[in-house]
């Protein structure tokens, strides 16, 4: 089992910068990959980024490629997620998972362990 908690979600100014975190709990946090997902209102669930266990592979999609960057501290089972130059369409709740098989698996289903999310609203 993993327990995963979200924090550092809030209202920001587009243009502005914000970093969630993501602390994990129940495994040995090293072993695993890491991901962050997103839900804008009235849309499905959307892959953001991944990060290897090791965290020397990243994965991102592209509306955030240059703006996003995932990390991970293994010493203190957390992963981040640093978002810059943020934009209006960047308001979601967003969720970090793990358990996938296949590393940047955008697919919601394949995960097995999800966060409660921490929203973020970017206004204009």
């Amino acid at each position: 089992q993993v327990q995963l908690v979200e924090s550092g979600g809030g209202l920001v100014q587009a243009g502005g910068s914000l970093r969630l975190s993501c602390a994990a709990s129940g495994r040995t946090f090293s072993t695993y990959a890491m991901t962050w997902f997103r839900r804008a209102p009235g849309k499905e669930r959307e892959f953001v980024a991944a990060i290897s266990s090791g965290g020397g592979r990243t994965y991102y999609v592209d509306s955030v490629k240059g703006r996003f960057t995932i990390s991970r501290d293994n010493a203190r089972n957390t992963v981040y997620l640093q978002m810059n130059s943020l934009k209006t369409e960047d308001t979601a709740v967003y969720y970090c998972a793990t358990g996938s098989r296949l590393f940047g698996d955008r697919a919601p289903s394949s995960y097995d362990y999800w966060g409660q999310g921490t929203q973020v609203t970017v206004s204009s």
